[in-house]
């Protein structure tokens, strides 16, 4: 049975950009789930798409896991009402460090080896002049005030120009890790 239909019978599906574009991955394609640091441990709330992420990698996809040293410092605003509060770099390193720790059990359980990686990374040297000359070039602000996480913040009393941004950063990860480790496919 083909991992996506795995995936469906079980529920773990909502949203597909291009079903027939993932039908064609074959093992070892790559594919990445993202936490932010935001609590010193996982939540429920990540337990599904880790099991998803270990449905895939039992499959043979390639797992990668990546933790939020970036966007985590900014902080998602989808489902809050109100802008998180930022952490400081050492909680939010502290929280990574735990929740690496985690996952590498979890995925132990099932003799699988992910590959973890920390968007601080790649964004740390990263001038805001070049990010926005080079991702926020390319999407509008049109396109992002369409999302319903942003609409449903912008109704609720507004969006930080940090928060604003999650998204845009979100995207430099999904480009970064497609063009460093041939990574074709993101869920979560």
């Amino acid at each position: 049975m083909h991992f996506l239909d795995v995936l469906k019978e079980r529920g773990f599906v909502q949203d597909i950009s291009d079903e027939n574009e993932i039908r064609k991955l074959k093992p070892p394609a790559c594919f990445y789930v993202g936490f932010d640091p935001t609590a010193p441990s996982l939540q429920i709330g990540n337990l599904v798409p880790l099991i998803a992420s270990i449905h895939l990698a039992q499959a043979g996809l390639a797992p990668l896991i990546l933790f939020g040293g970036s966007t985590g410092a900014i902080g998602d605003p989808s489902g809050k009402n109100e802008e998180r509060k930022l952490l400081p770099r050492e909680v939010l390193d502290q929280n990574i460090e735990r929740q690496v720790a985690q996952t590498k059990r979890l995925f132990e359980q099932f003799d699988l080896k992910p590959q973890f990686v920390n968007n601080l990374d790649w964004t740390k040297d990263v001038s805001v002049l070049d990010f926005l000359r080079d991702v926020g070039k390319f999407v509008t602000v049109n396109y992002m005030l369409g999302k319903e996480v942003v609409k449903n913040r912008v109704e609720a009393g507004g969006l930080s120009f940090t928060e604003f941004s999650y998204m845009l950063l979100q995207a430099f990860d999904f480009v970064h890790l497609y063009q460093n480790f041939n990574c074709v496919l993101q869920i979560g």
